[in-house]
């Protein structure tokens, strides 16, 4: 079946030295082909997905815990894993410290 409404996990990252400052300017990391900036267009790869953003799909419509994966994929975001942002369209702390 298809929903009307899709939920979406967003990963974002703060170069702010306190995260809970109503300043910290948050930035998104992207994905080759997740839905996200709604001026960047569609990813067509028929009829193939790429993995990484299938999972984040199907991650969105349960827990954290169920789906411990995104725990370890944030702390290699953090890290600036270079096999993991390799699997990302786009990585804003590019050449600046870690989030």
């Amino acid at each position: 079946s298809i929903t009307k409404e899709r939920t979406e996990i967003i990963l974002q990252g703060t170069s702010s030295l306190d995260p809970k400052d109503p300043t910290a300017v948050w930035e998104e990391f992207e994905f080759k082909c997740k839905p996200g900036d709604l001026r960047r267009r569609p990813c067509l790869i028929s009829p193939y997905h790429y993995r990484l953003d299938w999972l984040m799909w199907f991650a969105a419509f349960q827990t954290y815990e169920q789906n411990e994966w995104i725990i370890h994929l944030a702390g290699k975001l953090l890290a600036q894993d270079e096999g993991t942002l390799s699997l990302l369209a786009t990585n804003p702390f590019a050449g600046r410290d870690p989030p």
